[in-house]
Order: C-alpha cells, then sequence, then structure tokens
C-alpha cells in the first residue's frame, strides 16, 4: 500500500484501540490528520468512503473493530477492544528460531537488513531461544543475497503496492536503452542475478527483465493493473526458458576456438571443423540471439535459420548505433 495510506490505517488503528468508549466517525475525523484534510478539500461523502474502506481493511489485515450503534450523541462509535486483538504468545524452538536468524542475515541490502534486524531484536527480547552460536553473533553458515541494482527497491515497492512504473531498459547487445512500460509482479534473484516479471503495456505480453540492465530511475505511473496477476509467478522458469534450459528445440552453431566457454558448457554435442573453428549443438530457447550477439564475430549460426536471422538483425542494429556514436 502507498505510504500516506499506510500512515492514515496506522492512525486509524491506534485510535480505534487506544479509547475506552467508541468513538464516532465525527471524533474520528476530527483526531486523524488525513480525514481532517480530506473534508477540507473533498465532501462528506469523500470522507464517508475513506473511512469505510480504511474500516475494511483494518478488518482484512486481522482488526476486531465493534460498532456500538448507542452513543451519547447518537451516532454509530468504533472501538477495538485490546482483549479481542491480542496477539497469542510468540513461541519457538530453537531450531526455528536459528531458520529466522539465518534468514535475517540473508539480506545486505541496507533497508531490508534493517528491518530484519529490528525483527531479531524484538524476538529477543520477547524470550526466544537462540544458539550460542548465533548469540556470540555468528554462523556455520553465512548465506548473502547481493542487491547492488538501484532499480531494486523502487520496484519492490511497485510490486507490493500494485503500482505500475516506467523505465528504460537496455536489452542485450543493445547500446542504448529503450522506454518500457510496465506491471510489476515479482521479484526473483536467479544465478546471481535480479529479475523482475510483470506485464509490458506496450507489448500487450508478459515479460521478465533483467535489472542490471535498468538505465536511470525507475518512475512510478499512476492507475491501476490493466492485465490480471497471476496467483504464481515463476521467474525462474521464464529466465531459464529464456536461457535456453529445459527447451526442446536445439541449434547448431560454429564456435572460434577458445572462445565462448559458457556456450561450450551447455553444449549437446561438440566436434572439432579445423584448427580455428568449432562446431556445437546447443539448446535453442526464447532470447537466444541476444546472447549469441555477446560474442560477436565469434559465433555463427548455421541453424536454424530463424535464429540466424535474429542473431543478423541484432548484431546490424549494434553496428548501426556504433557508427552513430562516431559520427556524433
Amino acid at each position: 500500500m502507498a505510504i500516506a495510506k499506510a500512515e492514515r490505517l496506522m492512525n486509524l488503528a491506534l485510535c480505534l484501540m487506544n479509547t475506552r468508549r467508541p468513538l464516532s466517525k465525527r471524533e474520528l475525523r476530527e483526531s486523524i490528520e488525513a480525514y481532517r484534510e480530506a473534508g477540507a478539500q473533498g465532501s462528506e461523502d469523500a470522507f464517508n468512503r475513506m473511512f469505510e474502506r480504511d474500516k475494511d481493511d483494518l478488518r482484512e489485515l486481522g482488526l476486531v473493530i465493534d460498532v456500538d450503534e448507542n452513543t451519547l450523541d447518537g451516532e454509530a462509535g468504533y472501538l477495538a477492544r485490546p482483549d479481542r486483538n491480542r496477539l497469542p504468545e510468540i513461541a519457538l524452538d530453537a531450531e526455528e528460531a536459528a531458520a529466522l536468524s539465518l534468514a535475517a542475515k540473508v539480506w545486505q541490502q541496507a533497508r531490508l537488513s534493517g528491518a530484519a534486524s529490528g525483527a531479531l531484536q524484538k524476538l529477543r527480547a520477547a524470550g526466544v531461544p537462540f544458539t550460542d552460536t548465533e548469540a556470540a553473533g555468528g554462523t556455520a553458515l553465512e548465506p548473502y543475497i547481493p542487491v547492488r541494482e538501484a532499480a531494486f527497491e523502487p520496484l519492490l515497492l511497485a510490486a507490493r503496492d500494485r503500482r505500475p512504473v516506467a523505465f528504460d531498459y537496455r536489452k542485450a547487445g543493445a547500446a542504448v536503452g529503450e522506454p518500457r512500460a510496465v506491471e510489476p509482479w515479482a521479484l526473483e534473484c536467479w544465478r546471481g542475478h535480479w529479475y523482475l516479471a510483470g506485464w509490458d503495456r506496450d507489448r500487450g505480453a508478459s515479460r521478465v527483465f533483467r535489472l542490471s540492465r535498468i538505465v536511470g530511475k525507475v518512475r512510478s505511473r499512476q492507475g491501476a493493473f490493466t492485465a490480471p496477476v497471476p496467483e504464481h509467478v515463476d521467474v525462474r522458469a521464464t529466465v531459464a526458458r529464456f536461457a535456453g534450459e529445459g527447451a526442446t528445440a536445439t541449434a547448431t552453431v560454429r564456435l572460434r576456438r577458445g572462445a565462448a566457454y559458457p556456450l561450450r558448457a551447455k553444449a549437446l554435442k561438440e566436434c572439432q571443423i579445423d584448427a580455428e573453428w568449432d562446431e556445437l549443438e546447443i539448446p535453442h530457447g526464447l532470447g537466444l540471439d541476444a546472447e549469441l550477439a555477446e560474442y560477436g564475430a565469434d559465433v555463427v549460426v548455421l541453424a536454424p535459420q530463424e535464429l540466424r536471422a535474429e542473431l543478423i538483425e541484432r548484431l546490424r542494429a549494434v553496428a548501426g548505433l556504433a557508427l552513430e556514436g562516431e559520427r556524433a
């Protein structure tokens, strides 16, 4: 949810949980700044709609809100009784506590790391058991998820809030980025790189974007999503399909001796043609032309013809951009 709405819901929850008697909508409107501003800028109906939405959102989050129809001023009153909204005691065994501690250490990105550390401190204050190793400040296993891309945090928040975004994206082999309008669904790390899955509005189809190829800032856009969000977004499977993993088709290419070792690592067949060239059969998946373009003159596609044509077109586009840069 947007930060402004989150703050408004928090203020409403605090008012309802810290009152000894039911509060009317009029009293809540006078107590919460966001409601006062809404009333000053809009109509009574606008405030009523906002309040009803906020009340429903709090209930969906688990807050039990009682309604009293017999208040002194004749209006309905609202309150959240502490005894009905008290969380059960947290009981974790040593293994569960160790798993939480391990998960908290995964994040190296500053904002997420701070939240995780704060959660662990609260667990320790509540008496949750921790192992001797964790109490000493270390573990035998030290996993981490690197987040170097500036686009990570704004995209994570946009995916959480279901908020469209826009950014410039540089495809593999391209010299400059092109504008993309995306409805972000999910982020996932695969083989050391972060990827975003979402709906590409301009192309009218789902797409996967590698965060390291996003150029410049991620910009938020107004409005709701136009495409339905899948119940399960498997980012890794989509990226693997673009990388050729699990592909049923194959491609035949020639590689210059001593070049393109990543291609050789996944070759199904390999044979020597002469002193300079080897011939390989490799899995053919979506996006293979972009991967091959990175090797330039060290690779020649023999089959299929569609892949050969795509690679030639991509290389010509890169060459054209390079010429324009030299003239400039």
